[in-house]
């Protein structure tokens, strides 16, 4: 809630205490809708203040958390927490788990291949340079049917290559002449 949000509804607020302080027995219906009329004020003032959902819980540090009735709280995570820690108590520390070694990665380790693995990389060009025009493949032939199938779009580049890396770069293929193009309209008149 900003400051101006906070006096408005500070003002709101100290207007409907005054109303209550001057509601008799023989207080004129106009006088109750204006009552009526500074409340609903005051409960829009109050609804544009607020920012988030009404909390779901108790507990001050998962207040949207999930709820657990049985718990003092209400706060399921904080229960988990202390049954935890209850069963500690009655059956001792956790057994010692000890530390395995890291899994081996599917694509190994940088010391297992200190070279670059071997890719092909598809390329256009744009009327000023090569550039990538798709994922980098480890298969040739599926570079080349990438750059097939890009060469039958619709909107085709005028040429295409395919770029060999292996800890170089080796351009394989050209398809098509690149051509360059001036980039400004009218020759740079």
């Amino acid at each position: 809630m900003n400051h101006a949000q906070l006096t408005a509804l500070g003002r709101a607020l100290r207007l409907l205490g005054e109303h209550g302080e001057a509601l008799t027995a023989d207080t004129p219906d106009a006088k109750l809708h204006e009552v009526k009329a500074d409340l609903r004020r005051a409960l829009d003032l109050l609804e544009e203040s607020v920012s988030h959902a009404a909390p779901s819980t108790r507990c001050p540090e998962h207040p949207n958390g999930p709820v657990d009735e049985g718990a003092p709280d209400l706060c399921l995570l904080c229960e988990t927490r202390r049954r935890a820690a209850r069963r500690a108590e009655y059956n001792g520390p956790a057994p010692y788990q000890p530390q395995t070694e890291p899994a081996q990665s599917r694509y190994g380790v940088r010391a297992d291949r200190p070279q670059p693995q071997q890719r092909w990389l598809p390329e256009l060009w744009n009327g000023q340079t090569w550039q990538l025009c798709g994922t980098p493949r480890r298969d040739r032939r599926e570079a080349e049917l990438f750059i097939a199938a890009q060469r039958r779009a619709p909107r085709a580049a005028m040429a295409y290559r395919l770029v060999h890396e292996f800890t170089d770069y080796e351009v394989l293929r050209v398809w098509g002449t690149p051509v360059r193009v001036d980039i400004e309209p009218m020759g740079n008149l």
